[in-house]
């Protein structure tokens, strides 16, 4: 199975056409120049990446992926790997942060199964794309397979591909999976060489032994591993199932020009390791918020990311991302609706 083209094919450049001309408007706009902070940032990129003079983001859509961690044999959650089917259920009923939040923002939301081992039925609003009840312990073995691994980065191409059908004017990525803050602190370990120590956390709510059990834990594998830094080679040694997704949506979304608004630690790995296959996607990703997952400050540097908030989040779900939206829509507003200094009659010389 070849993988898709989007991590053999670089991504088109932003519009620098559209995006100087927000960064001129932004300047004659009734306000000190820069006073709006950030919202100022945000809209003029928002302008590049969709190659107009008044970006909005209307249509938003969301991709929830799930999978289960063979590395939870290790007793590395303080939660059972049956919530992960359980939370598929939740999220198909409405009931999940990130469904609320969709609700909310008008946003379409899908969840994609892409395997469990709790048995989760049909439901509204679920995908099964299951490639297998979990992946491999990565303390002891490769997590994924060569084909599961094409399988995976295809399941997130695919929803990219669904985004961009649907004429989506910005895409948030989310994870659930029991055991995928593990995985996630081994990747970003191996593509940044950092210890353990530093970017392993709590996740599910580990006390501080169990945090330390689970960064010996990501030592084995990533001494099982080794020096390989080939960022696919690393995604089948280390990932998950819905980390693989995330990658690949985050690399078809770029390949496709749709923006993505990246949520928290998991899927700030995954963007990590995009931007490893195609150094090219950083220009289509803006950043919601950081975690309070320890490792995600580390991850966020090394994307030379600005996150917009930073509310002591650690849910994943894309919940983070979602929140920030209507900061987003916000500095759309302001960008497009604010009068110039010509329009409204107001001089613009200091001391007038």
């Amino acid at each position: 199975m070849p993988l898709p083209s989007s991590c053999t094919q670089p991504p088109p450049k932003p519009s620098a056409l559209h995006g100087g001309r927000a960064r001129d408007r932004q300047q004659v706009l009734t306000k000190p120049p820069g006073s709006l902070g950030d919202l100022e940032r945000v809209a003029i990129e928002l302008a590049a990446l969709q190659g107009c003079d008044t970006p909005t983001l209307e249509r938003v859509h969301i991709s929830v992926f799930a999978g289960d961690h063979g590395v939870c044999e290790e007793g590395i959650s303080a939660f059972p790997q049956a919530v992960t089917a359980q939370m598929i259920a939740n999220f198909a009923g409405g009931g999940a942060a990130i469904s609320v939040m969709a609700r909310e923002l008008g946003a379409e939301l899908e969840v994609i199964n892409l395997g469990t081992v709790g048995e989760v039925p049909e439901l509204p609003g679920v995908l099964h794309q299951v490639i297998a009840p979990s992946t491999e312990n990565l303390a002891q073995k490769d997590a994924l397979t060569a084909n599961q691994l094409q399988n995976a980065l295809n399941a997130g191409d695919y929803a990219s591909q669904r985004a961009a059908d649907n004429r989506a004017q910005l895409f948030i990525g989310g994870d659930m999976g029991i055991g995928n803050t593990t995985s996630a602190a081994a990747l970003a370990c191996a593509l940044l060489d950092h210890r353990p120590q530093d970017l392993v956390g709590p996740g599910t709510g580990l006390d501080a032994r169990g945090v330390s059990h689970k960064a010996r834990v990501v030592q084995t594998a990533l001494d099982r591993h080794g020096d390989n830094r080939d960022p696919l080679a690393v995604l089948a040694s280390l990932g998950g199932f819905e980390i693989a997704a995330l990658a690949g949506a985050t690399l078809g979304c770029a390949a496709r020009g749709v923006p993505v608004l990246v949520d928290g630690f998991i899927v700030s790995v995954a963007a990590l390791v995009a931007t490893h296959i195609q150094p090219g996607v950083r220009d289509w990703l803006l950043f919601s918020h950081q975690s309070a997952e320890p490792g995600h400050q580390s991850v966020l540097k090394a994307l030379d990311a600005q996150p917009l908030l930073n509310l002591g989040m650690r849910l994943g779900e894309g919940s983070g991302a979602a929140v920030a939206v209507p900061l987003l829509r916000t500095a759309c507003a302001l960008h497009n609706q604010m009068a110039t200094f010509a329009d409204a009659g107001v001089s613009d010389k200091p001391g007038a």
